[in-house]
């Protein structure tokens, strides 16, 4: 194939690409949404209901036995599969606030976001912290706005919480027809179309019963109360007048969220949607890269050779599979099974064997990949979280950073017999990012440290049922921490706080409480102290 036809092809799949992470507050919906986009794209016949009795199916994308037994997302879990005319790369995350750091990560595999609000609750803590992230990396995002079918706030409250806390234009691109009980659908303000959904016999499992009007059309007034009709316009005429308008160039600079309502519960709402995500959400974009003599460069996507970084591992995703793969996020080029590519923090050649697409835990082979493409190739102990792999070499993509552990406790095996098993799980454990190892400066003592007190119990969970090992935690009293940058000697450290080294052999302050880091960052301005590493 000569470079034209080639370049013809890479251009043409990447434009199909949807890469994208879904982000809310735990409990919004995230991975109800993420079960209907399978319903909708005609991988799942039925959607499983999150959180749902256990004769029921379990949630797709949680594939952990945790994640299931707790009806929580835990990991980060990427799933591709066709939607009509694109390729979704979906990339759910972690809504608990102690997965933040695995979530951080995904999130700078993904070319958009969605953000799934709850209607009854608004803009919550971990909703916002995710927003930040979003615009540090210039991420766009759209809004779900979720639970329309349960009693809420009014749409109107909840567009101005939007703008207000996350300090973003908000353009509603459809907007309720009742709510609660009285949900009926949504209109399309572009188009003027009113949506009208009738649950099914198999309520959210499939797709509702739709029906479809102008919304001039004489007969839509007498299919809603007079109440949601007055509602419904008096809303569309003010938002007419004092509503922000839609740009693509401004949703796609960061500037602007558009705005979607539903159930996704119910699929009211939900199809509508994911049909407008597939229009406004950009393909694979220019990614920023350093270069060896200090230099930042923007690779294209479709101009450069083949080049990927690392953003995740896991190990033992699947009991028929005890190993661990590694994710790569395809940022340019065309990957094709077992090339032979440069790793660029190892310095040597790899081979990219077994290469996978996945939904849930089940694998499916990956011959060739695009930009915007993320696949599991199998980790043989050398790749890294952040690790760039390319045909060319010469540049390494942004390094991931480290968030700062506030939970700490000493670990061993309960059975010292098991403790070459513990070992290993450890050690698997803290390659993907889950824990910390941290040792103190005479190499004596060592502890973990994670970002919440959750990642320990995903620990011991592990430990056990992929490792067979019970491991017993003492929870140790300090509550922050920071790298710390400038000499150790003359650092001023209060008396009941240690200094210790990461893995990296960095130096790291583990502080009792925010305020004793707070005291000893204003009385050390010789000194830095980090929150990220």
């Amino acid at each position: 194939m000569v470079t034209s036809q080639l370049t013809q092809e890479i251009r043409a799949a990447a434009s199909k690409r949807r890469t994208f992470a879904i982000i809310s507050h735990p409990d919004a919906g995230k991975t109800t949404l993420t079960e209907k986009l399978l319903l909708y794209s005609g991988m799942v016949r039925t959607a499983g209901m999150v959180g749902a009795r256990k004769s029921r199916k379990l949630a797709t994308s949680d594939w952990m036995a945790m994640e299931q037994e707790r009806g929580i997302s835990i990991t980060a879990s990427a799933m591709q599969f066709p939607y009509k005319d694109t390729i979704i790369n979906v990339l759910d995350t972690p809504g608990h606030q102690d997965f933040c750091e695995d979530t951080y990560r995904t999130l700078t595999a993904a070319d958009s976001a969605i953000m799934v609000i709850d209607a009854a609750k608004g803009v919550e803590t971990q909703t916002r912290k995710l927003f930040e992230v979003c615009r540090l990396r210039k991420i766009p995002v759209l809004t779900f706005i979720n639970k329309m079918d349960l009693e809420g706030r009014p749409p109107l409250d909840l567009m101005t919480e939007v703008e207000e806390v996350l300090g973003i234009h908000a353009s509603a691109m459809d907007w309720p027809v009742g709510s609660g009980r009285e949900f009926r659908g949504v209109v399309n303000r572009e188009q003027r179309r009113l949506l009208l959904f009738t649950k099914t016999a198999s309520a959210g499992a499939s797709k509702p019963d739709l029906t479809e009007l102008p919304l001039d059309d004489p007969s839509v007034r007498d299919r809603l109360a007079a109440h949601v009709w007055d509602q419904l316009e008096h809303d569309l005429e003010l938002l007419e007048v004092a509503g922000n308008p839609f740009s693509l160039a401004a949703f796609q600079n960061g500037e602007v969220t558009p705005v979607f309502f539903g159930s996704a519960l119910t699929n009211f709402g939900v199809e509508a949607f994911f049909d407008a995500f597939v229009q406004l959400a950009p393909a694979a974009r220019g990614r920023l890269a350093d270069t060896p003599d200090g230099d930042e460069v923007l690779l294209d996507p479709v101009e450069t050779p083949f080049s990927a970084y690392v953003f995740k591992l896991q190990a033992n995703m699947n009991p028929r599979h005890r190993d661990s793969t590694a994710f790569l996020r395809v940022c340019s080029g065309r990957f094709e099974r077992d090339m032979v590519v440069k790793h660029h923090q190892g310095k040597g050649k790899v081979r990219l064997s077994r290469p996978h697409s996945m939904v849930a835990k089940d694998r499916n082979t990956v011959d060739v990949a695009y930009p915007g493409d993320i696949i599991g190739i199998i980790n043989p102990g050398v790749f890294q979280i952040g690790d760039t792999i390319s045909l060319t070499d010469g540049f390494n993509y942004k390094p991931l950073p480290q968030f700062q552990p506030e939970v700490f406790a000493r670990v061993r095996p309960a059975d010292t017999t098991m403790r070459k098993s513990f070992d290993k799980g450890l050690n698997q454990l803290v390659l993907e990012g889950t824990i910390q190892i941290l040792r103190s400066l005479d190499e004596l003592d060592f502890f973990i440290g994670a970002v919440g007190r959750l990642q320990f119990d995903v620990l011991e969970f592990r430990l056990k049922s992929e490792y067979r090992v019970d491991a017993v935690l003492e929870i140790m009293s300090f509550e922050a921490s920071a790298w710390l940058e400038g000499p150790i000697a003359t650092f001023k450290i209060p008396s009941d706080e240690v200094v210790v080294k990461d893995g990296r052999g960095r130096p790291v302050v583990l502080f009792r409480s925010p305020w004793s880091k707070n005291y000893a960052r204003k009385h050390n301005p010789d000194h830095t102290l980090l929150d990220m590493g």
